[in-house]
């Protein structure tokens, strides 16, 4: 079992980081193998070496390792272009000048009722016939979802977390009409996006096991799909519970009073840590 732990260097870790970190080393370490950190810092403008300092400050002091020197997206452009380009030899990727309003205008449809994907509203497909050969400055990239589901039947996997326990398939219909055409190069930066670079590093660090919070249970699908069409393993999935506050809602960066450096320095252990978010104590 090879697990990892990826979080994005743009604020500090909060306890629902910490579970999740914890949560991946533990399950490696039960099973007497491997647990990697993986740095997603792709959003250069977001991302600060600060923020990824504070991330090993942190890890460590809870007393997770790892091997060195850690793969960082940003250092491995090369990895995505190319897993982009073999999907642009598919015809399956698309350039597409619309921004949010534009999205919701075409939708013709009030905020509450528009229909929503794991990124968001879905794209009703306003740019779709644009060739290629039209992309412009500022565009971003997306996969035409017909297309590619068409080219990947039977997609399933088996899921090990306690929220969706047990087997799932994918339809076409599901990605067709429940998640659509997804963006895989930004439209701000052409940076490549969440869903392109993180089953490229998964394939390429061999993990095995991917766990994560429930809140990325839907985009498994996107990552099963791209996995078919880029001919990449498909690792186990295990999607965990969300830490909440005492409102019940999730926990984010801008939520400082539960960053792990506050803890830490406020006195509390490790251990304090671990009975916050209900694991056991490391072995």
């Amino acid at each position: 079992m090879i697990t990892r732990f990826a979080p994005s260097p743009t604020g500090p870790l909060h306890l629902g980081h910490a579970y999740s970190a914890m949560l991946a080393h533990d399950m490696a370490r039960a099973a007497g193998e491997q647990f990697l950190l993986r740095l997603e810092d792709l959003d250069r403008e977001r991302c600060k070496p600060e923020w990824e300092m504070l991330i090993e400050t942190d890890l460590t002091w809870l007393g997770l390792n790892w091997p060195r020197p850690v793969r960082r997206q940003s250092e491995h452009p090369g990895d995505y272009t190319a897993a982009l380009e073999r999907l642009i030899a598919l015809d399956l990727i698309y350039p597409c000048r619309c921004n949010r309003a534009d999205i919701r205008a075409a939708l013709s449809a009030p905020q509450e009722g528009v229909p929503l994907g794991p990124d968001g509203v879905i794209y009703p497909g306003t740019c779709r016939a644009r060739p290629l050969t039209e992309r412009a400055p500022g565009d971003a990239l997306r996969l035409n979802m017909a297309k590619a589901a068409a080219l990947a039947e039977d997609l399933q996997f088996t899921e090990t977390g306690p929220i969706h326990p047990g087997p799932h398939h994918v339809s076409p219909a599901h990605l067709t009409q429940g998640i659509g055409d997804v963006v895989l190069a930004r439209r701000s930066t052409g940076a490549i996006a969440y869903h392109l670079a993180v089953v490229v590093d998964d394939a390429l660090q061999g993990i095995s096991d991917v766990i994560r919070g429930a809140d990325l249970f839907e985009a498994t699908a996107i990552h099963l799909l791209l996995q078919r069409l880029l001919d990449l393993p498909s690792p186990r999935y295990h999607h965990h519970q969300l830490i909440r506050d005492g409102a019940g809602k999730r926990l984010a960066k801008r939520d400082d009073a539960r960053a792990l450096r506050l803890y830490r320095e406020a006195g509390k252990t490790p251990a304090d840590i671990r009975a916050m978010v209900n694991l056991p104590s490391a072995s």
